[in-house]
This record gives structure tokens, sequence and C-alpha cells, in this order.
């Protein structure tokens, strides 16, 4: 009794039709029957002699952490990139992905989150004009097929058997993080090997870097050779917050500087919205929004001053000049991997490489001081 998609071997997840067993823990995904293996699609594979166009060059250090990346993939050993926020992960990719697509081999692209899916499918479209970049995700399976695949962690299960080169970004973020059942299929579409990246591993990847089934590459120093933005954190009662926030956002508005506001609960993201929507030209972002990519479109075109989130947005989005306020910054939902990210949407433009990142809590928690000391340690090591 073992299931041939996602491993499990616990009965209780395992239920009776007539005569045939069934696994109910990957039932989402599709039925998987006892005995029966999930086959593999016939995706045509072929050699595809591409190459990719940047609109910087790549600095140094990023050449460098490429050469380390390629090395590993070569010795057919998974790699880590430990990179900070907007020191070009993406970026660091397009050498793997040219030379696994130029042998006639399969690479795929997986991310968590639908917004960033749909971003880096931009992006690896501009870079690589001549492929067909297809992306897969919530509203967008119509199409599942292409010569380079981007989807969410979740569509992997369309893949089995798939990939010679699977390509993880934040790997460490939720859904995947701590889910067995996405990291078997991630596990079983990946027949080659895995590229992983992340600006804040966890304890588990960090093990297997010192255990030797991990390559690592590092890369603290953003391209334009900035430093990281560290958090200015201020400690008030959420009544004094509130005055604060107001009193920044109506300052961003004469400097004519987007900000970007971070809340821990869609409840409170939809308060705020309702109150300041008189005061200012603002919108709200969360998983409950309709639109989602109008609203992201808009904000781009500076549309609105500012705009309320919730963690959805604290990964992958890049906004060029943006400023970000993390109201209840010391809230239990605030991880210091998530404030990482959050303070890391920061300065990530070359033209516009400095900026603000204020994290306004009642109380300092361990999480907002380790998020400080981890941005500064970064800074010193790059």
């Amino acid at each position: 009794m073992r299931c041939s998609r996602c491993g499990n071997e616990d009965l209780a997840y395992f239920y009776l039709d007539g005569t045939t067993w069934y696994c109910r823990k990957c039932i989402a995904f599709g039925r998987v029957d006892v005995g029966k293996g999930v086959e593999a699609k016939a995706y045509r594979k072929r050699k595809i002699d591409c190459s990719y166009s940047l609109k910087y060059p790549l600095t140094p250090l990023q050449k460098q952490a490429v050469s380390k990346i390629m090395s590993f993939l070569k010795q057919k050993k998974d790699v880590l990139v430990y990179a900070a926020c907007g020191a070009g992960k993406t970026e660091l990719t397009m050498d793997a992905i040219q030379y696994y697509l130029r042998q006639g081999k399969k690479v795929g692209f997986a991310i968590s989150r639908r917004q960033v899916v749909l971003e880096i499918k931009e992006r690896m479209q501009q870079a690589f004009s001549s492929l067909h970049v297809v992306a897969v995700c919530e509203g967008f399976t119509d199409v599942t097929y292409g010569d380079l695949i981007v989807c969410t962690m979740h569509q992997l299960y369309r893949y089995p058997y798939c990939f010679d080169l699977l390509i993880m970004d934040e790997v460490d973020a939720f859904p995947y993080r701590d889910n067995e059942l996405l990291e078997a299929i991630a596990m079983q579409a990946c027949v080659g090997e895995k590229l992983m990246l992340t600006a804040t591993p966890d304890e588990n990847m960090l093990k297997k870097v010192e255990e030797g089934t991990l390559g690592l590459v590092e890369l603290f120093q953003r391209p334009h050779g900035y430093p990281l933005i560290v958090p200015q954190v201020v400690c008030l009662p959420f009544a004094l917050q509130l005055c604060f926030l107001i009193h920044f956002l109506q300052k961003q508005r004469k400097r004519g500087i987007q900000t970007l506001v971070f809340v821990p609960t869609i409840a409170l993201a939809n308060k705020l919205y309702l109150g300041l929507r008189l005061l200012f030209k603002c919108a709200v972002f969360t998983s409950k929004t309709k639109d989602k990519e109008k609203v992201i479109d808009e904000f781009h075109e500076k549309k609105y001053s500012f705009l309320i989130s919730t963690t959805i947005l604290e990964r992958g989005i890049t906004i060029k000049g943006i400023y970000i306020v993390i109201l209840q910054a010391d809230h239990a939902v605030f991880s210091q991997a998530s404030l990482i990210q959050m303070v890391g949407r920061v300065g990530r433009n070359i033209e516009m490489p400095t900026g603000e990142g204020w994290f306004l809590c009642a109380k300092k928690t361990k999480d907002i001081e380790q998020c400080v000391s981890a941005i500064q340690k970064m800074n010193e090591t790059g």
C-alpha cells in the first residue's frame, strides 16, 4: 500500500472503491490507484539552439556565481543559490537554462506564488525571445507545454518524470515549505538536477550543504553595488502606528514616491483601505482580490500612491523605486524570512537603488531583530 505519486503509506489515506484501492492524500491532483504507476507524459524533447540577452550585463560577482552553478550542475549535483533579495537570482539561472535546452533536455521553473509565475514568465520571454515560454498556474492552464515551462509548485503534478533541470524559486516559502505532498510531487517531476533559489534558506537546506549533498553558491551584493536596505524599527502603540503611517504616506505623496504597505491579515488590509481611500489614491491586494493582474499593472503605472497588501506580495514582485512600511511588524504571521523578503522589495532597481523600509511595531520581536541582523551581515559579507 504505497502511492506511486506522493509516496504515502499511511493506511488512513487509502480508500477501497469496489476492489480497487486509491490514495486520498493526493486526490486533489487526480486519482492514483494502488499498484499503478504514474505515467510520464510523452513531451517531445529537442535540441534548441537558444541564447539570452539582458538589459544590463552580469556583474563580475554574478558571473562568478554562474560559473559555480554550472560547475555543480555539470557534476550532476543539486545546487542551492543563497542570494540576497534583488541580487539577480533569476538571471543566475539563464546559463543553466540555455545549457540544458541546447542538449535537448527539458527545463522547468517552479515558484510558490501565482503572481510571481506570471512575472518570471515575462522576464524569461524577454530574455529568451526565440523560446516559447509558458506560464502554468491558476487561470493559465489551457497551454501546459512549451520550450520553457514556468509554473507554481502545485502544477508540477502535470509533469511526472519530465524535467532534466528543475529550478525551484523560494523553496522555503509557503505553500512548499514543510509540505511533504508538494515535495514528493516536485521530486517526481525532476529526473535530473535541481537548482534551488532563496534569500532565506532554512536549517534543512544548510544541513544538506554541510553533508555535501547540496552545492552552495552565495551572492549578497546587488548588481548596482549599493547595500541592502536595513529597516528602521519604530515601536509605537497601534493607534500611533496608524498616525505615523498616514503622516509618512502624505510625505511620500509630495515626494512622488510609491509605498507598499504590508499588513498581517486580510481583515486589516480591507479596513485600512476603506479608511485611507478617501485621503489617497490607493488599492488593496490580498488572496481574495479579483483582477490581481490589473491591480499590479495599475500600480506599476503609478495610478496609486500606495498599495496595501498581505504577505502575498512579499516575494518576487519588483516595483521601481518602491518604499515599504510594515504595520504591526511584531505580528506572529511575520517571520524572519518574510520580513527579509518584504524589506527586500526596496532598492532593487539599478536606476533607483536606494530607499526606505519601516517596521512599525508595539515591541521588537526576535524575528525583527534577526531580520535586521541578517541584512547587516549580508551587507558586511557582500
